[in-house]
């Protein structure tokens, strides 16, 4: 199963991942088609509307569950104890959630996925209207709900290159994250609507009812415009098979290894938010819905960019999470409520960039047949790193305050970018070049001039032919292709 060589690389052909639908022809597509053209597919726009509607619900809910937890115990930790427990399903068991979605069809898949998801909010919406809902109750349908997304997240993940095929697959994943951040702007505001009004238990219900939107897209899809990956065989060995598969090429392992540290301390805004609304600048639930809101603004405004670009590169990873963790070291000294809240919209642009980079260039860099488990890696990373996280930087909030939370978790993002990309500018035989262009200062990876040897000297040994190595592409600037990685082969 060989994959191209880089970010820049769409997936390996095969056989079952051809168009079926003259709408949807399997071409990169020129930046005249525009930012919305993956909406030209019908079943992407079914997919893309349902999501629309049970987006909101679910951050109605997100914003909810963490405003009855705070009220609840008067704890950050407690918030971060609910975060860490949806999230640790994923941490337990998603490499075999990959292994399962690359098995099954998954349409039918997300069918069963998001009805139990839909169950789950309902029943809490019960417990909280009739009054009886205590802390674990809320832990336990976090927990639940996180069992479910072991499966639905790498489902979904894989399930948008059947919808739009390779070739508009960096479009449709940043609209996918446009969707949901245009959701982050109206689910928080009409969350703080409803609890301040009418109670948290509301909040839950409408998210339940949300997802008939998604189950109803589901359902009206057309089977044969799909462009449909033959599911796996049952067979040993398929987890270990997954992981040697990402271990081997650099460009899916170390962006990987990213947002691990990234989800695990970094993105823990519940925490963060929550603690900055309540005990920073003694604010209310109006206040950690600004918040969430101000950073929904900024992540819509990264999506949108990120679906008018052609390309995924590793180089605009690395950028984009050093910038992302200098602003919440920034942001923890913000003097005042207003700084900190507008200082939300550009951290907001800078986690998006990174998380549909990251995203785009895993999926396009990886071979169909293996791409359920690959996205559950990422996810299990991304996702399951919460559960480590989440009650560490609770504890740290709790004992230190809020600006120590956040400015720590910013320094560890910010350092992490530094040292994977000096670590990707090593494997791509790279070095940074410092010039100006234009009467401006100018920083970019180039190749280096080795005249065919490594960067230590020894003589580039051979790739076999017809193996593409895997170079990450993208990082030096204005490569059109892969840049030639000197002496390293792959393993």
């Amino acid at each position: 199963m060989s994959t191209g060589s880089g970010a820049d690389s769409a997936p390996a052909p095969d056989t079952d991942d051809t168009p079926t639908d003259p709408e949807a022809p399997d071409r990169a597509p020129r930046r005249s088609d525009g930012m919305f053209s993956s909406l030209k597919i019908r079943n992407y726009r079914l997919f893309f509307l349902g999501q629309v509607v049970s987006n909101i619900g679910t951050w109605m809910q997100r914003i909810a569950q963490d405003w009855l937890v705070l009220t609840l115990t008067a704890s950050s930790a407690a918030v971060g104890i609910t975060t860490a427990l949806q999230f640790l399903p994923m941490l337990l068991f998603g490499l075999y959630g990959g292994v399962l979605v690359d098995r099954l069809r998954k349409r039918p898949t997300l069918l069963v996925t998001q009805s139990a998801m839909a169950l789950t909010s309902l029943a809490l919406a019960a417990l909280t209207l009739t009054g009886q809902v205590e802390v674990w109750h809320v832990y336990v349908a976090a927990f639940v709900t996180g069992l479910a997304t072991v499966v639905d997240n790498p489902a979904r993940q894989s399930f948008v290159a059947e919808l739009v095929g390779s070739g508009r697959l960096q479009n449709a994943v940043s609209l996918n994250s446009a969707n949901f951040q245009s959701a982050r702007l109206v689910g928080p505001a009409v969350a703080g609507l409803l609890i301040t009004g009418v109670g948290t238990g509301w909040a839950f219900f409408l998210n339940g009812v949300s997802f008939i939107a998604p189950i109803a897209g589901l359902l009206m899809m057309r089977a044969r415009e799909l462009h449909s990956v033959t599911p796996s065989p049952r067979g040993k060995g398929q987890l270990r098979e997954g992981l040697r598969y990402v271990a081997g090429r650099p460009e899916l392992l170390w962006p990987i290894v990213l947002v691990g540290f990234i989800g695990t301390f970094a993105f823990n805004f519940p925490v963060y938010l929550s603690a900055f609304a309540d005990d920073v600048f003694d604010g209310g639930a109006g206040v950690y819905s600004l918040f969430n809101t101000l950073m929904a603004v900024g992540s819509l405004a990264g999506a949108l960019l990120a679906a008018r670009r052609g390309t995924a590169r590793l180089r605009l990873l690395i950028m984009a999470a050093v910038a992302f963790g200098a602003l919440e070291i920034v942001a923890a000294g913000a003097p005042t409520l207003w700084l900190f809240a507008l200082l939300m919209i550009p951290i907001g642009l800078f986690a998006m960039t990174v998380n549909v980079t990251t995203n785009t260039s895993i999926q396009m860099a990886t071979d169909p047949a293996v791409r359920g488990r690959v996205m559950a890696l990422y996810m299990m990373v991304f996702l399951g790193g919460a559960p480590v996280g989440a009650p560490i930087v609770g504890w740290m909030t709790d004992t230190y305050g809020a600006r120590v939370g956040l400015a720590t978790g910013g320094a560890i993002a910010a350092l992490a970018a530094a040292v994977i990309g000096l670590i990707l500018a090593r494997v791509g035989n790279l070095r940074l070049s410092v010039g100006w262009n234009d009467g401006h200062p100018r920083m970019r990876f180039v190749p280096r001039a080795s005249g065919g040897a490594g960067s230590n000297g020894v003589a580039a040994a051979p790739v076999p032919a017809g193996a593409a190595a895997p170079v990450p592409a993208g990082i030096a600037s204005g490569a059109a292709g892969p840049v030639s990685r000197g002496g390293t082969r792959r393993s």
